[in-house]
């Protein structure tokens, strides 16, 4: 039989006219001109050689005298007519006489290189599942490995598993770099137990995992947040023998450890990298410069730097970043700064993030003027301030000088940037005008910040209401609340808090009782501001007992009381209660872990005052100078008319000395009944 025969009886007409070049045409069911149907003759030799693929060692190499050229149909190039037919009928009869005619036999390249062929993704399942079954041919490691790319670039997550779930039962072998793929792609798909699964299927058959491997795996618990896997992870490491871990397996370690709070034991792993010869890098130190600093280890932190230079690893921005960060936390301003202009000398090129915690820096420190001229110089450092940059200004400006003006400069100044600000920009910026009085200001932005689309943020509208109860413009404060509600469905604790306790200062404590049931029955905690100001509105209007039974309440309920808490009920007490319940109050704080602060002392001092408890007053004054606490000059006034009215020159009183600016000498220190 001639090859033309076999051909066009093959394949479908479509193929062959897909195959067929221009110049040989096929009869047409339709045509207007005669010519048109007539067959250009051609012999079945210029057939056959229109599907002959050029063998480029025949045109380009000659072979060495007396030697064979092996022609290897499998080595050769996919024939563009070949993927022409994929692309156009997809896989099925078309395309697989198609490979025979073109005579491509079906090895391991051969899948590998149609898998490489831009085409729908259906097409690739359907040739590598017919590919799989034809005799004396088996997928092996790569073949599924090229497959599961195709399946994790199509999105295609249930397939892929399918796929990753055949490779391990199959016969074929896998290396340790492979499982590594496997696993890395199962990652990116959020596979973690799958991965997992896979992982310990294939070790305890097919293979033996190396440190990569491990690390791989470790790499992607860390990625996906399942750091305490890590650790079981190391140890199953550890006890293989002859799988040590390496640079990366520590790294990837101390910083799982670090992110867990498990500090001790990052620094456990840093010492015995070390000792097992290991070098650290940057990022290890600078890991581990953030765990001294969260230890309150700071000189040890600092000797880190110098253990870095002294072993040649130089400290990059991060490491920068992360000891002004911890310098500036602890107070140690100057030192931060001076660090951050030595670091500028030795050319190491600041990025925003450390901008930005140094701008902060200084500014929490009162040093606005420095953190202004850091946030001038940002252009000649090169780098363009962000709109966390811009926000960090703002808070200084708004903190330090509080000048509207400057303020409103800066967000002009952002905007003409091309940096839109964010919805947190627009909570500083009123917040801000709150605290200086611009509640109208404050109002616009708001309006402002509703028509650039950004969601209803409740810590403006917080800042907002609490402004406006200040200002005693309770209806429009409510008017806010209201519309928070509506625009969000609910509000925030902190919110409800804030008009709870506006609603007790103005003695409305029926709609403040109301909105606190509101918020549990829409299920929104009550958390300690919300207590602390519903029973403060409770003292305010002489409701001493309901207030300690929402204390007893809030203990129950899992919210620890704070000195707030303590302070709002000893206020009540000495006010309503007396001073005998206002002395035991007083006493279980000292018993306890929250002990009185001066507001405490100075409310048991002002009850004194009241109930002429003079000798008594005049020891707490004592015991107060003794702990290093301030008395109220307006009660510690009101203590001496009182006194000098009742009897000027009593001894037990006076103790024989005259009041001076000083607190005198007493006699006797004053002893309280135990609680």
């Amino acid at each position: 039989m001639y090859f033309s025969e076999t051909l066009t009886s093959s394949l479908t007409p479509s193929a062959v006219e897909t195959m067929i070049p221009v110049q040989i045409g096929v009869r047409r069911m339709i045509s207007t001109f005669s010519h048109l149907g007539q067959r250009i003759k051609q012999t079945d030799s210029e057939i056959v050689k229109m599907f002959l693929v050029r063998n480029l060692v025949q045109e380009t190499d000659v072979a060495p005298l007396g030697c064979k050229i092996r022609r290897d149909p499998s080595v050769r190039l996919l024939d563009e007519r070949f993927v022409r037919i994929l692309k156009i009928f997809k896989w099925g009869s078309d395309a697989e006489k198609a490979l025979e005619v073109l005579k491509l036999k079906v090895n391991h390249r051969l899948v590998r290189e149609v898998l490489k062929v831009d085409v729908e993704i259906n097409t690739k399942v359907k040739f590598f599942k017919w590919a799989g079954k034809k005799r004396n041919y088996e997928h092996d490691s790569t073949t599924y490995i090229a497959l599961i790319y195709c399946l994790h670039e199509a999105g295609l997550v249930g397939e892929l598993w399918r796929t990753v779930q055949e490779m391990a039962r199959g016969p074929c072998l896998i290396s340790p770099s492979e499982l590594s793929e496997v696993v890395k792609v199962l990652g990116n798909c959020k596979m973690v137990n799958k991965a997992l699964s896979f992982f310990y299927h294939v070790k305890a058959r097919k293979c033996k995992p190396t440190s990569s491997t491990y690390n791989s795996l470790i790499m992607m618990l860390m990625r996906e947040g399942h750091h305490e896997k890590v650790h079981e992870l190391y140890n199953e490491m550890c006890n293989e023998g002859d799988c040590l871990p390496d640079s990366v397996t520590y790294c990837a370690l101390i910083s799982s450890f670090e992110k867990l709070g498990c500090h001790d034991s990052a620094i456990r792993l840093f010492k015995e990298m070390k000792e097992n010869g290991l070098f650290p890098n940057s990022k290890i130190y600078t890991t581990i410069l953030a765990v001294y600093f969260k230890m309150d280890r700071v000189d040890e932190g600092t000797g880190l730097i110098r253990e870095m230079k002294e072993n040649g690893c130089s400290p990059t921005v991060y490491t920068y970043t992360e000891l002004i960060k911890g310098l500036g936390n602890v107070g140690r301003v100057d030192e931060a700064y001076g660090i951050f202009l030595s670091m500028i000398k030795e050319h190491c090129k600041p990025d925003a993030v450390l901008l930005n915690n140094m701008i902060n820096i200084l500014g929490k420190a009162g040093r606005a003027s420095d953190a202004l001229k850091l946030f001038q110089m940002m252009e000649s450092l090169e780098c363009t301030p962000t709109v966390i940059t811009y926000n960090t200004v703002l808070k200084v400006l708004f903190e330090s000088t509080g000048s509207a003006s400057e303020s409103s400069s800066v967000l002009q100044k952002m905007k003409a940037n091309g940096i839109m600000p964010s919805a947190y920009t627009y909570s500083i910026l009123i917040d801000g005008f709150c605290k200086t009085n611009r509640v109208e200001k404050a109002l616009l932005l708001l309006e402002e910040m509703d028509e650039k689309g950004f969601p209803p943020s409740p810590a403006a509208y917080c800042s907002l209401i609490n402004a406006l109860g200040k200002a005693k413009r309770y209806d429009i404060a409510n008017e806010l609340f209201q519309e928070l509600k509506e625009n969000c469905g609910t509000s925030s604790a902190r919110v409800y808090a804030v008009m709870i306790k506006h609603f007790g200062k103005c003695g409305r404590l029926s709609e403040a009782v109301d909105l606190f049931n509101e918020m549990k029955r829409l299920g929104c905690s009550p958390d300690i501001y919300a207590y602390n100001a519903l029973m403060s509105g409770m003292v305010r209007s002489g409701m001493i007992d309901e207030a300690l039974t929402l204390l007893r309440s809030m203990e129950e309920n899992g919210c620890m009381p704070d000195l707030n808490s303590r302070n709002i009920i000893l206020n009540g007490l000495a006010r309503v209660g007396g001073p005998k319940r206002a002395v035991e109050m007083f006493m279980k704080m000292k018993n306890s872990k929250i002990k009185p602060d001066a507001v405490s002392y100075n409310t048991l001092l002002s009850c004194f005052s009241r109930a002429g408890m003079f000798e008594e007053a005049v020891r707490l004054m004592k015991e107060m100078t003794q702990n290093g606490f301030e008395y109220d000059l307006i009660t510690y006034s009101s203590i001496l008319e009182a006194m000098v009215a009742e009897d000027p020159i009593s001894p037990s009183v006076w103790g024989g000395n005259h009041v001076h600016s000083q607190v005198p000498s007493w006699r006797k220190i004053m002893v309280f009944p135990e609680a």
